[in-house]
């Protein structure tokens, strides 16, 4: 591993790291977000605050910080990009700020994607809204996309691009453990369901 490479994981962690659910929902006086619902920093648990702007504002923000890694990064190269990816992907999920103790990485797993590869972005954001009108899941919407784009990056020939979201798609997959508990048991939480 570079230096350069390094440097830009370590960057990426810092920049992912920042939990946007938690600033934004303190900040409108919600209190703490970890208290309500799935006790995520994420922005499907800021909607159980019943505050839609927090929320879309919590999941562009949370997007954003993967994509601003990867272009920041990429001055640096490609190698450097899918560090600072990988980096801002860890940082959401394990923040130093909160004792390692993070949000599920969809929302920045999007914005990495968008910053690696806009096209494998709009797909997933396909599946995820199809799935979502379909079934009111979030977390089964998370999954089945993350099932899908992995693959999709390896027919169009990015297989470094492959190999990262199929290693980022197994952590959401493990973070998303309890949620598919819930949902093969019936009990899981629809979209826009109070928490």
């Amino acid at each position: 591993m570079s230096y350069a490479t390094l440097i830009a994981l370590v960057f990426g962690y810092l920049l992912g790291s920042i939990p946007f659910g938690l600033v934004l929902t303190r900040a409108a006086g919600l209190g703490d977000v970890r208290s309500i619902g799935s006790g995520n920093i994420g922005a499907t648990n800021v909607l159980r605050t019943g505050n839609k702007g927090l929320a879309a504002a919590t999941l562009v923000l949370d997007a954003m910080k993967g994509t601003a890694a990867v272009l920041v990064a990429a001055h640096y190269g490609t190698e450097a990009a899918i560090a600072a990816g990988l980096g801002a992907f860890l940082g959401h999920l394990f923040p130093v700020w909160l004792r390692f103790k993070g949000g599920k990485g969809v929302a920045t797993y999007i914005g990495v994607l968008f910053g690696l590869m806009w096209q494998a972005a709009l797909l997933f954001l396909a599946i995820w809204i199809a799935v979502a009108v379909a079934f009111r899941y979030s977390s089964l919407s998370a999954l089945i996309a993350c099932v899908v784009t992995p693959v999709a990056l390896w027919f169009w020939g990015q297989l470094d691009l492959a190999v990262l979201f199929a290693v980022l798609s197994i952590i959401v997959f493990i973070k998303h453990r309890a949620n598919i508990s819930r949902l093969l048991a019936g009990s899981e939480g629809k979209i826009g369901a109070k928490g």
